[in-house]
């Protein structure tokens, strides 16, 4: 039987989630931007969903831009941005080294565009230090990006001693709050920051809908948009709402955020126990970033002399990841793991396992005797 432990890839859509989203396939099935009636039902859905979320992450819904994920929502935010303050002295850009390459690929464009784009170093625990961003932040400084928890290692940034910093030279703080969303307590106005991301399939939400905050007030953020034509989402994203999915994120983040701090335990709980049945078969494994705040489902474990895709291959029934499943078909190390300091041998020894609310303790037992399995036929392959 297979184990699912790569809940940071992706999450099972919740059945409360399916049950609400049910309806708008085909009964309420009209588009929200038509004048009738049908049209009006499903922008009242619509408009509901934005509320709910609204209220769930701690702002406003006309702050909220729904986008097809994550990845469309950060290049919206990152160029967007750029685009809309390019006539200005500010065309400085900060990021940290371990950012998703949805963040990391945007402002590459933005640097082949003529933007001065700088990569901020993390330390070996993968955490951006308050004095290094300070001394990279400049007058010139239009966007600074760092992320509030990693999605390959699960680390969580400090970002709330990073802000002050971001504020104080007026710059624009971007945080990708895509992992950290239904893991961990989270408020956008509360963090004050300026524009972040949410994507609903990573929080046993649907794929393919995801949103942007933009923050409206104090400062307000000015975006210019990247898809033209009818000029949905206050202008900020044209095309037509896909309202099953809009009212599937909303339902979902309900459902991630009740009962938060039990689901935490569990979690948490889940992980230790896992972490711990790894060093029963592996005593040399070592979990990256040990010493630093961690997502409560997460563990990036070092193999040390294996090498992670033929451990993969070798339990074809653990699904676990060698890395970000946007970049994992990729043969380069982790990025991430390199900017840690970690060795390309070590970062290619490196497995992600993450749990989620469905994992049981009989998986965790199962996956820990897939891996034992695929250990030892490696240790013989290689005698």
């Amino acid at each position: 039987m297979p184990v699912y432990l790569d809940y940071n890839a992706t999450t099972p859509v919740a059945p409360p989630v399916l049950e609400k989203m049910s309806p708008y396939w085909a009964r309420y099935f009209a588009n929200p931007a038509s004048p009738h009636l049908l049209g009006k039902e499903a922008q009242d859905a619509v408009d509901q969903a934005r509320q709910t979320i609204a209220n769930l992450m701690g702002t406003t819904p006309q702050e909220l831009v729904f986008t097809s994920g994550a990845t469309e929502a950060l290049n919206l935010a990152i160029q967007g941005v750029a685009l809309a303050y390019e006539s200005t002295p500010r065309r400085h850009i900060l990021i940290s080294a371990t950012e998703h390459k949805a963040v990391l690929d945007p402002a590459l464009s933005l640097a082949q565009r003529g933007w001065e784009v700088e990569v901020l170093p993390v330390t070996p625990s993968g955490l951006v230090e308050p004095d290094v961003l300070r001394r990279a932040i400049r007058p010139t400084t239009l966007l600074v990006a760092i992320m509030l928890a990693n999605n390959e290692t699960g680390i969580i940034q400090p970002i709330r001693e990073l802000i002050p910093i971001v504020r104080e030279a007026g710059a624009f703080f971007l945080c990708d709050t895509t992992q950290a969303a239904g893991k961990i307590p989270l408020s956008f106005q509360e963090l004050d920051i300026d524009l972040a991301v949410l994507s609903a399939h990573k929080f046993y939400g649907p794929k393919g809908i995801g949103l942007l905050y933009v923050r409206r007030r104090s400062p307000r953020v000015s975006l210019r948009p990247l898809l033209l034509g009818g000029g949905h989402e206050r202008g900020l994203r044209s095309g037509t709402l896909p309202v099953p999915l809009i009212v599937g994120m909303a339902a979902a983040l309900e459902y991630a955020l009740q009962d938060l701090p039990q689901t935490l335990a569990s979690l948490s709980a889940k992980t230790t126990l896992l972490w711990e049945r790894i060093q029963q078969v592996s005593p040399s494994a070592r979990l990256n970033g040990a010493d630093a705040p961690r997502l409560p489902n997460t563990l990036s474990v070092i193999f040390p002399g294996v090498l992670a895709r033929e451990l993969l291959a070798r339990m074809p029934l653990v699904a676990v990841a060698t890395g970000s499943a946007c970049t994992s078909a990729k043969p380069e190390p982790s990025h991430v793991l390199l900017a840690m300091g970690l060795s390309p041998e070590q970062a290619r020894a490196t497995l992600r396992f993450s749990v989620g609310r469905p994992t049981t303790l009989e998986e965790i037992e199962r996956a820990q005797h897939y891996l034992a399995q695929a250990l030892a036929e490696l240790k013989l392959a290689h005698r």
